[in-house]
């Protein structure tokens, strides 16, 4: 239903170039203070999508999200107490 998408932190020298980078996916924050961009693309694209935004001028470097990989459900190894409480 969805696409799956990758994320990218990309460190750029110049902020208004940096709004250019809405042709390779969707810019979701551009960080005035600390020179930023954090961006998603669609996953079956993003090693293409890489090299591209890497020749530009004004990108100093990327890095990817690793959000996708980390486990997010989490089992408890204790004893649930709610129903020790009446809850």
């Amino acid at each position: 239903m969805f696409a799956e998408r990758t994320g990218f932190i990309i460190w750029v020298s110049d902020l208004k170039a940096a709004r250019n980078l809405e042709k390779y996916g969707t810019v979701h924050y551009i960080s005035r203070r600390m020179h930023y961009v954090v961006m998603y693309v669609n996953a079956e694209r993003a090693d293409d999508t890489m090299k591209n935004v890497k020749r530009l001028s004004y990108v100093r470097k990327i890095e990817r999200s690793y959000r996708n990989e980390i486990k997010t459900e989490y089992a408890s190894k204790t004893a649930d107490k709610t129903s020790f409480y009446g809850v």
